[in-house]
């Protein structure tokens, strides 16, 4: 099964391909779909023609997406989120189910704790795929949100397994 992992960003949204076969993960592609700056509609469909790219080139079966975070200033999330839905229509279009995870189960997956850093999910990635040098860290996220998908996600609903919520004793 090859998994679509998408990282949205409106000036860089990045994307991953990997392939699962039964407990092995192997990379296929990976890269960042750039939207420049000025008119936000002309940088909406830049988004939606590079993702419908990466989907035509690569064939997923499907795609897993990170859910947009509260951020303190409210037009950079609007924003972000018009790139989170433009990335999510791409896939709808092409008829292929989208899984979503916040960005803490995606690092709880990929590194084993919630608020990892950047550069601990680059490496992780890396490892995880047997990759010659750390992917730009937009593709890594993106990576990471295919591989949160690989080891366990379900479309619409993450589970984790064997972990507690809240404090630890």
């Amino acid at each position: 099964m090859k998994i679509l992992g998408i990282d949205p960003g409106l000036r860089i949204t990045g994307f991953g391909v990997i392939e699962k076969q039964g407990n092995q993960l192997r990379y296929i592609t990976s890269g960042c779909v750039k939207s420049g700056a000025g008119d936000l509609a002309l940088r909406l469909k830049s988004i939606l023609a590079g993702i419908a790219e990466v989907i035509a080139a690569n064939r997923p079966q499907e795609v897993a997406i990170e859910k947009v975070f509260v951020n303190v200033n409210p037009q950079s999330t609007l924003l972000l989120g018009q790139a989170r839905g433009t990335a999510i229509c791409a896939a709808v279009i092409a008829g292929l189910p989208v899984a979503e995870y916040t960005a803490l189960q995606v690092k709880q997956a990929v590194v084993g704790k919630g608020h990892a850093k950047k550069e601990q999910v680059q490496h992780m990635v890396r490892r995880l795929l047997a990759l010659p040098g750390d992917p730009s860290p937009d593709a890594a996220d993106a990576l990471a949100c295919a591989i949160c998908h690989a080891h366990g996600g379900k479309l619409g609903e993450f589970s984790i397994k064997g972990f507690r919520r809240g404090r630890s004793r």
